[in-house]
């Protein structure tokens, strides 16, 4: 059986991958430099991930254990207003660098791109199935690619407006990304 698992030694390994992939991008980072920088041996790294996707992917997935508000306002609209805030707190809160690493990263490893979408599409899921749920059960006609076109188009928005325009996601933004462009799509009108 051998000794129990140090799950320190786990936080320690994801932490020093997270700063490295920030610091020097998804091709730069490398087993070694991860485990000089976390004092893991190699050996232990490989034992835990097959590879630098998978070490990545589970980096990212520690990284955001933030879970997404539930439904709590009367009507669709309440409820969007409070998960696109929540989305746009998430996105602001990540470093530009460690996007872009892992944008860069999903382009170039089929691997790393397949584990990433992989964590989107469980935290899409996440966040759209019980908010528009409860909403088709109190009489909304929705689109029924409602939840993949929220989950195209909002990070989407939020993220140029964060990253590309430089502005912040506040409260008239917001509201503006909910009434004018998510509700009418989701809406199928």
């Amino acid at each position: 059986m051998g000794r129990p698992r140090d799950t320190s030694r786990d936080l320690t390994i994801l932490d020093a991958t997270l700063s490295l992939l920030t610091e020097v991008g998804y091709e730069q980072l490398s087993m070694e430099a991860v485990a000089s920088r976390s004092g893991a041996a190699k050996t232990t790294i490989y034992r835990r991930y097959r590879d630098k996707a998978a070490l990545v992917a589970a980096a990212v997935e520690h990284r955001s254990q933030a879970t997404p508000p539930g439904p709590v306002a009367g009507d669709l609209r309440g409820d969007l207003l409070g998960l696109v805030s929540w989305l746009a707190r998430q996105i602001a809160e990540q470093e530009i660098g460690l996007l872009g690493a892992l944008f860069a990263g999903m382009r170039s490893d089929a691997r790393l791109a397949e584990e990433m979408r992989r964590i989107l599409r469980r935290d899409e899921a996440a966040m759209t199935d019980e908010p528009l749920r409860k909403a088709i059960r109190h009489g909304e006609q929705l689109s029924p690619r409602a939840a993949e076109l929220f989950a195209e188009v909002a990070p989407a928005v939020i993220v140029h407006r964060i990253v590309i325009a430089g502005e912040p996601c506040d409260e008239p933004f917001i509201e503006h990304l909910v009434d004018d462009i998510l509700l009418p799509l989701l809406r199928g009108h």
